[in-house]
């Protein structure tokens, strides 16, 4: 793996390994010794240099590259961040360490929401994105440590799946009754001050608390109009996850100090107690310090006590079997799913073939990847039927004339006759996907030699 040294002042760029090493030699000075200051506090006075080491930057370029990810406002494209930095990325680099740099405003972007309504996204130009990026990576080595055992979400060496198996303990363990906190927009309402504080205990470096905070207030562009924001950081840039979790940690620890069993995963917590009565007395408290020494507000229509079954955590539900815990996918991440293949498979999109197999492929495997960890077994088989239909409604449409119906019938094994006879029907191509005749002649097996995926296959294989 190679990324480039962006900074060098010369034969740039130059290949330079990626891998995280040690940034001590970033921050090492002949002379501290000298001073008689302790190492690791001129360490915490120097984040800032840290953050813009070229190591640093070269890994936080390497991974914002890897995301992707759609344009800010200046209209700057990730292919073309490389070429800025090969300009402007030595002053780049002395603009932030001298304070003058100033964040762009962030693109307002609108995300429907699986269950209704809209999410709101801050897109940071391509240049944000890496400068945060840098920031984030340095800062989790500052703060990660400290973390709860039971924050799940954005950590290094942590992931949902780990968040639901510990979850299942909870309830084996008693906790069949679930508290399930939904914090109202929580990324528009995270309050700064008491944001800032919190990152202040462990940041000792002003410059680099005067970054962050000029990233929060950087403002939201709306209809080529910058509006500024005072409280919130906007869900979009690679520095947003760990600010929510800085802030979600006070959350985390008063929990703790309460000894409650629970599980959270950035926004998303649920806290797992023996009944009813016991669940509504945590939530009443819970939401109290939530909404009174956080700054938040709890979603009191979509929080809720309740046995884990009727609840989704993280597109999971939760059942016992044999005093065991074990999951099933909840039917909303079902319906979402098929929502994504029925944009994939309209037949009005315009689309061939070879691209909806692709973008199938894809869709399949990253859903299979996430939803094995559930009893899914029954619902893959359900899903193949229907994704088949669909496929088979893709080719009748794209057949369009009767000739061109019947050819490609005979060619798939049905005699001329019976294939003249099917191509003139006059039923609709939903129809016709679940015939028996299209089922016979675009049968499963021709299907999978055509390389559509299969759901029940992938989850055999991701075993």
């Amino acid at each position: 793996m190679k990324a480039y040294n962006f900074i060098a002042n010369e034969g740039w760029p130059q290949d330079k390994g990626v891998e995280p090493r040690d940034t001590a030699g970033a921050l090492s000075d002949p002379s501290a010794s000298e001073s008689g200051q302790d190492d690791s506090e001129r360490k915490a006075e120097r984040l800032l240099e840290a953050i813009v080491s070229r190591e640093n930057l070269n890994l936080a370029y390497k991974r914002v590259k890897a995301n992707g990810g759609s344009h800010g406002v200046d209209g700057m494209t990730i292919e073309e961040l490389l070429p800025y930095l090969k300009q402007h990325g030595t002053a780049l680099r002395q603009s932030i360490l001298e304070g003058a740099y100033n964040p762009q405003a962030v693109r307002r972007v609108e995300i429907p929401k699986p269950d209704g309504g809209t999410r709101q996204l801050g897109i940071p130009t391509v240049v944000d994105r890496l400068i945060q990026q840098a920031i984030a990576q340095t800062l989790n080595s500052v703060f990660d440590k400290g973390f709860s055992a039971n924050s799940y979400g954005f950590r290094p060496g942590r992931n949902a799946h780990m968040a639901i198996k510990a979850a299942r303990k909870h309830i084996e363990d008693g906790g069949r009754w679930v508290v399930d906190l939904d914090l109202e927009k929580f990324f528009d309402r995270v309050n700064h001050d008491k944001l800032m504080s919190l990152v202040a205990r462990k940041v000792k470096d002003k410059r680099v608390l005067r970054l962050i905070r000029k990233y929060l207030k950087s403002g939201v562009l709306v209809n080529g109009v910058k509006v500024k924001n005072d409280e919130g950081t906007p869900q979009g840039g690679p520095l947003s996850p760990l600010l929510a979790n800085i802030m979600l940690d006070e959350l985390d620890k008063e929990l703790e100090s309460r000894g409650h069993k629970f599980c959270r995963y950035a926004d998303d917590c649920n806290i797992y107690v023996k009944s009813r009565k016991a669940g509504a007395r945590v939530m009443e408290s819970i939401t109290r310090y939530i909404e009174t020494v956080l700054k938040l507000k709890v979603n009191r229509k979509k929080s809720a006590v309740d046995i884990p079954g009727r609840r989704k955590f993280l597109g999971i539900s939760f059942y016992m079997k044999e005093g065991k815990a074990r999951n099933f996918v909840h039917p909303k991440s079902i319906q979402r799913f098929k929502e994504k293949v029925r944009e994939i498979t309209s037949r009005s999109n315009g689309r061939g073939m070879e691209w909806r197999r692709d973008k199938l492929t894809r869709l399949i495997m990253g859903w299979v990847n996430y939803f094995r960890i559930a009893d899914m077994r029954s619902d893959a088989r359900d899903l193949d039927g229907w994704i088949r239909r669909r496929i088979r409604m893709c080719y009748w449409k794209q057949w369009k004339k009767i000739r061109t119906k019947q050819d490609n019938l005979v060619r798939l094994g049905l005699e001329r006759s019976k294939a003249w006879e099917y191509a003139n029907s006059r039923k609709g191509c939903w129809s016709i996907g679940g015939s028996v005749v299209l089922n016979n002649a675009l049968s499963n097996e021709c299907l999978e030699r055509l390389g559509f995926p299969s759901v029940s296959r992938r989850l055999s294989l991701a075993y």
